[in-house]
């Protein structure tokens, strides 16, 4: 089933919707770990490497095993694309899944003839094992964390225990091009994580599913000194955090930011986090984070009407935390994403109309604050899923189908035709208001602002009295390409479609 004598392993991440943000994080994990155990690892990152399937059917025809990190939406179709090419050049080459799609549907994703090997959850020692006994000639009996089939039955394991961070290697920034990705970023930045894990129950996230909840961080010192080497080594501008959220420990994050500043290395810094944490920071810590680099933070903040927040189980956050956030934010001059999810079960007009209430209060008053509204997208293995079930939402039967499946793009039943045009104009006058506020702010002419002043009255009449139809305005603006419906919370770049056409 192996090619015998081979130790390359080769481990390609699909490419994914919008601006590339950076080199695979979780691969390069991967490939640090099997390298310790005498395997050679071949990354190819799709977002950077436009003739894929190419590469791929010359690498793998002297490869060990072929390994594909994949989320849930578009990217699943080109890893599909991928994994067919790799059993037609090599049909007994082992195929293994991992990431966040494949260990919340393990079984449907083996079901597809092109996957052998699910590995769930954190995978490193996981797959370093499967490696070794397959090396070894050995089965995959009683391998924690692998789901693999044998004669067409499919083989589930029990799960492996996670491993603390710092027990890991790093990942292997070494096998990174960096002036290719800085290329096709026009930025030196690299995703970077201080820990996993958030210890909040969100209803609708697949992070507490796929992380139990659990905190599991690096240690500050650690940290530090990787980063501050990583920067140095690679002439790097930012690093963008990918933690769950960042602030669980306030305590170590001001540690963090003490030691960026100690070390004497300037560079930027980007992270998420949810806004009850950061209202526990004081003004001067918030500065703090400031001094030490951090130029953005993105807030899933989600929802402004209280009853939403319960049903989200966002019991955590308050409305006021919304505005004192924003407020410490633009004290210290650190700009601010605040996310935002419309269309979720059990949402009325009413409930969408206090959130475009008070994010336009906030908007009016904080000009840090950019927004990103997005519509509810049913991820696979969230909690929420049998309530769903219950009001008739179609669940995806096979990886192909889950590929259709983008951010905001999914048909709910719960909203017809006319609720989804409504919602659809009433987040695109929003941020056309806003977009016009912050421009208007820019200006030092007093007769340009009072101009602009006069566009937006009838904009915030519309908000206020929810009255979308003929949206003149937002034909008016399409050109411009200012309506972004959807923004990185970590970086803030547009992460894909832009509304070009309003019906």
């Amino acid at each position: 089933m192996l090619k015998q004598g081979s130790r390359k392993v080769v481990l390609f991440s699909p490419p994914y919707q919008g601006k590339v943000f950076g080199p695979p994080l979780g691969l390069l994990s991967l490939a640090a770990s099997i390298r310790e155990e005498g395997f050679t690892p071949i990354v190819i990152d799709g977002a950077i490497t436009p003739n894929f399937l190419e590469v791929l059917a010359k690498e793998v025809t002297d490869t060990f095993a072929f390994g594909v990190s994949v989320l849930t939406g578009p990217m699943i179709n080109d890893a599909i694309a991928a994994s067919r090419t790799v059993r037609e050049v090599c049909p007994k080459l082992p195929i293994i899944y991992g990431g966040w799609h494949p260990t919340l549907l393990s079984g449907q994703t083996l079901r597809e003839d092109f996957v052998d090997i699910v590995v769930r959850h954190q995978g490193e020692k996981t797959l370093t094992e499967i490696l070794r006994r397959q090396s070894a000639g050995a089965a995959l009996d009683l391998v924690e964390g692998c789901w693999f089939k044998r004669n067409g039955n499919i083989i589930a394991n029990q799960d492996r225990p996670s491993s603390p961070l710092s027990s890991l290697p790093s990942p292997a920034y070494d096998l990174v091009d960096f002036e290719k990705y800085a290329k096709k970023t026009g930025a030196r930045k690299l995703p970077y994580a201080t820990s996993i894990g958030c210890p909040y129950a969100c209803n609708y996230c697949t992070d507490m599913v796929f992380y139990n909840r659990r905190f599991n961080p690096l240690t500050v010192a650690g940290v530090v000194e990787e980063v501050v080497d990583l920067v140095r080594s690679y002439d790097l501008d930012e690093i963008a955090l990918v933690d769950s959220n960042f602030l669980v420990d306030t305590r170590r994050a001001t540690a963090l930011a003490r030691g960026f500043i100690e070390s004497g290395v300037r560079f930027r810094w980007t992270f998420q986090a949810s806004t009850d944490l950061l209202c526990r920071l004081s003004d001067a810590e918030v500065s703090l984070l400031a001094e030490s680099g951090v130029s953005l933070i993105g807030f899933g903040t989600e929802s402004a009407s209280p009853e939403i927040l319960r049903k989200m189980r966002k019991s955590h956050q308050e409305i006021e935390d919304m505005f004192e956030c924003a407020r410490k934010c633009r004290d210290a001059g650190i700009r601010i994403i605040y996310n935002l999810i419309f269309g979720y079960p059990g949402e009325e007009e009413r409930h969408r109309k206090e959130t475009l209430r008070v994010m336009g209060q906030i908007a009016e008053q904080f000009e840090n604050v950019t927004f990103s509204p997005n519509l509810f997208t049913p991820y696979p293995g969230i909690p929420i899923w049998p309530e769903l079930r219950n009001v008739g939402l179609y669940e995806p039967q096979s990886l192909e189908e889950w590929g259709g499946m983008g951010l905001g793009q999914s048909d709910l039943p719960w909203m017809n035709e006319s609720d989804s045009r409504r919602l659809s104009r009433s987040m695109s006058y929003f941020l056309l208001a806003n977009q016009l506020n912050k421009f208007r702010n820019k200006l030092s002419s007093r007769i340009a602002k009072k101009g602009v002043r006069l566009l937006l009255r009838p904009l915030h009449w519309r908000l206020k009295h929810h009255v979308f139809n003929i949206p003149v305005e937002l034909w008016l603006s399409m050109p411009q390409h200012w309506l972004t419906m959807r923004r990185s919370l970590i970086t803030g770049d547009p992460l894909g479609r832009q509304l070009k056409e309003v019906h």
